[in-house]
């Protein structure tokens, strides 16, 4: 069953590209798993609408899914992601590193040490 990727959950931050953020939702969502193989995307119309955006911000993000083989469109025709395990690992395992490089940089810039570090998130993780 084919169902539409829905944006209702997306929120447009300061501070990134809209277009990295359009990847990075699309990519959490795969890797949550409430985005399957073959799920249908908006069109790119319709999602600039939606999120109030240039359309060629939302082509943007489409054409650099596809350099990362995660969507497939044709022109004039419907885009969707194309999955399977392999490219699930590989978003989870970038996903994590980013976020995690991030926390270190500013644990770091703070002064924090790796013990006080690892201290907060096994506190943190058991929450």
């Amino acid at each position: 069953m084919v169902s539409t990727v829905p944006f209702d959950d997306f929120h447009i931050e300061d501070g990134s590209p809209v277009y990295l953020q359009i990847m990075l939702f699309v990519k959490r969502g795969i890797v949550a798993g409430s985005i399957q193989n073959g799920d249908e995307l908006p069109s790119r119309r319709v999602l600039s609408s939606l999120l109030g955006v240039n359309p060629n911000t939302v082509q943007k993000a489409y054409r650099m899914l596809e350099e990362e083989g995660l969507i497939q469109s044709h022109t004039g025709a419907k885009s969707y992601v194309v999955l399977d395990q392999a490219k699930k690992y590989r978003i989870r395992a970038e996903l994590m590193e980013a976020h995690a490089k991030a926390t270190i940089r500013a644990m770091r810039q703070m002064g924090i040490s790796k013990e006080e570090a690892l201290s907060v998130i096994d506190r943190l993780w058991e929450s």
